[in-house]
């Protein structure tokens, strides 16, 4: 048994300036994480399973109104919310995921479902939400997911005809926030795991789907190497399939997990064009969480370190 446990989640990567951001407005999102991260460590601490700890982490964030995923999730063009999720266990190598959702209280939920009851690994849009309706997950009703200064985003987006890849302010609406959530942990029994849950982007297209729920793109775990979860702007995390290209790099050309983050994040990543961050961790309890753009808001808890908190 592995004495070393440990997790980390993200709520987000982008254009997060200390001189926009208020007192009041930086202790809300600090106590989220904190809370965020504390749901899923107390989950490792009984000796709980690391899929357990993450699918937690992120349901506590798809919660909280503050992040672009559940409740809190972004409206497309047509003034719906179109949801995404992916979780996968890195002992077994299975994993879940979901696009396209609307009315699933939690997406991250449905995507464990489909992990654990079906022959499947991708469920989209109305074949996903029949499918959470039969396995009793909860759904709401749009006003559940009606947030007014997500839906005043996306007037703004309109007026202006661009697509808002955040959770962004109405006077920073040209502002880059990649709101995406997503946590990875590691139990005492040296099994990793990785979830990621976004509503997308703002205006987007009705069926855009972004690396989020794409296994190997937004999400990767695996007990040879390490834990994924990104969150940035998704189509190139996509065509550079970041997660599993950060696993690769561990697992073939021997990098630890430190440099295969850095070099995928702040030097391949960035050549293309992609902007964004992630965390990780190894089975180790090493923990990553690097970022090309102005912050992300983050927290890790390793062991009995303190917990870590951090937005710029």
């Amino acid at each position: 048994m592995n004495r070393k446990i440990g997790i980390a989640m993200h709520g987000g990567a982008g254009t997060i300036l200390k001189s926009q951001m208020n007192p009041e407005k930086e202790a809300m999102y600090t106590d989220a994480l904190k809370e965020a991260v504390l749901a899923g460590e107390a989950i490792l601490l009984k000796n709980g399973l690391a899929v357990d700890a993450v699918e937690a982490v992120v349901r506590k964030l798809e919660d909280n109104p503050l992040f672009n995923a559940g409740k809190g999730s972004v409206f497309t063009h047509d003034g719906k919310n179109e949801m995404d999720a992916s979780i996968m266990d890195g002992k077994t190598l299975k994993a879940g995921a979901v696009t396209g959702v609307t009315h699933v209280r939690n997406p991250v939920n449905l995507a464990r479902a489909v992990m654990d009851h079906t022959e499947h690994v991708f469920l989209s849009g109305s074949g996903a939400v029949d499918f959470a309706r039969a396995m009793g997950i909860p759904l709401e009703t749009d006003e559940y997911f009606y947030v007014q200064y997500r839906y005043d985003q996306l007037k703004r987006a309109r007026e202006s005809d661009t697509i808002v890849l955040d959770h962004t302010a109405i006077k920073d609406i040209d502002e880059k926030k990649f709101g995406t959530v997503g946590a990875v942990a590691l139990d005492v029994f040296g099994n990793v795991a990785a979830a990621t849950s976004t509503g997308g982007m703002t205006n987007k297209k009705h069926g855009r789907i972004g690396d989020s729920p794409i296994i190997g793109a937004g999400t990767y775990a695996n007990n040879k190497t390490c834990a994924i979860s990104c969150t940035g702007h998704g189509e190139f995390f996509i065509r550079s399939v970041v997660a599993y290209d950060i696993s690769c790099l561990m697992e073939y050309k021997g990098l630890t997990l430190k440099e295969a983050c850095n070099y995928v994040v702040k030097d391949k990543l960035k050549k293309l064009g992609g902007e964004g961050g992630l965390i990780a961790i190894d089975t180790h309890g090493n923990i990553e969480m690097p970022f090309n753009t102005e912050g992300m808001y983050r927290a890790s808890k390793h062991g009995e370190d303190e917990l870590v908190t951090g937005i710029y």
